[in-house]
């Protein structure tokens, strides 16, 4: 089977469907056209309507019916937005020289984080920092639990950075890996992390391409394999904390991780994303994205779209700003 390597993410999802799923630009102002346009582009590549059971017909009768001649461009905007938004997918965006429409995923959950208590109660103040991680052993636990707080995937991940924190803590317990408020960002970073935890070539997930009109019309599913690194790894215990706002590549390491046993997930189930984003131009020149892959989990189904759930779920108790309730549970499963 061929694998679906990291090179595939970058060409094959970001390059090569833009050309072969998106027609060439178009300049015109008509309300009418620009919401066919836009609602047939969904209709034909949009990648999740029966995962999520949505009748796209329905709503197009709906938004429809909001649709006039001489309306004016924000009230165009607020109906094509609007009408994005029943996708539910912060993968799906209407951007605008004047907005951007964004469902708010994170909404569907309670506030699970807060760097401040984290800070106050957890770390000493003057934590290290390497590169896009921020780092250091746990307050209280005789330096036998690393914390590793990353905020967001920047294609920073590297070699030095993660040699260092992994020859830091190879002495520990176990790892906690902070993935909560974390939405996304560079698919190479969560492959350069995941390698760092195994000690076998390993299948993650599978992915799929929508390639047809047809809702159900995809290409056959290719694998997502992470190889071990071929140096420091880390392969005991390590707590991935996860949140609502745990998005896109974050939610791709949540899927990952359920494949890894040494990885647990620990929190609120995320705010999905697995699939990736394209999009193209509206005649008006508005442009959109919307997700047009699937990630399918090893039994290659496409169920975690809508959140990866935790393996144990913890949630915060905000009338205590003294601690933080996912950390403590992630303790004693690494003590």
């Amino acid at each position: 089977m061929k694998k679906l390597t990291i090179l595939l993410f970058s060409i094959v999802f970001f390059t090569s469907c833009e050309k072969i799923m998106f027609e060439e630009n178009k300049q015109a102002s008509n309300p009418k056209e620009n919401f066919d346009y836009l609602w047939d582009q969904c209709d034909t590549k949009y990648s999740y309507f029966d995962v999520k059971n949505i009748d796209w017909n329905a709503i197009k009768v709906k938004y429809s019916a909001k649709i006039y001649e001489g309306m004016s461009e924000d009230s165009l905007f607020s109906v094509l937005g609007g009408m994005l938004n029943e996708l539910k997918d912060d993968h799906t965006n209407l951007i605008s020289s004047f907005n951007i429409s964004s469902y708010g995923v994170n909404y569907g959950g309670q506030d699970n984080f807060d760097w401040r208590i984290v800070k106050d109660n957890y770390l000493p103040r003057h934590y290290y920092n390497s590169g896009p991680f921020a780092h250091e052993f746990l307050k209280g636990q005789n330096n036998e639990i690393g914390y590793i707080r990353f905020a967001a995937f920047t294609g920073t991940v590297n070699e030095t950075n993660l040699n260092f924190i992994l020859e830091r803590y190879k002495n520990t317990k176990g790892l906690i890996l902070d993935l909560r408020e974390n939405g996304g960002g560079a698919v190479t970073d969560v492959f350069q992390i995941l390698s760092r935890f195994i000690d076998n070539e390993t299948t993650v997930f599978y992915s799929r391409l929508k390639t047809g009109p047809d809702h159900n019309e995809f290409s056959e599913p290719e694998a997502s394999i992470v190889k071990p690194f071929d140096g420091i790894r880390y392969t005991k215990k390590v707590a991935v904390l996860i949140d609502r706002s745990t998005f896109s590549a974050g939610s791709f390491t949540a899927l990952s991780a359920r494949a890894i046993p040494n990885l647990i997930l620990m929190g609120d189930t995320t705010g999905g994303g697995l699939g990736l984003p394209n999009g193209g131009q509206l005649p008006n020149g508005w442009t959109y994205r919307f997700s047009t892959t699937q990630a399918l989990t090893l039994d290659k189904k496409p169920d975690f779209e809508q959140g990866v759930p935790p393996d144990i779920t913890v949630l915060f108790d905000w009338t205590n700003l003294t601690q933080d309730e996912v950390i403590e549970r992630a303790v004693l499963e690494l003590q």
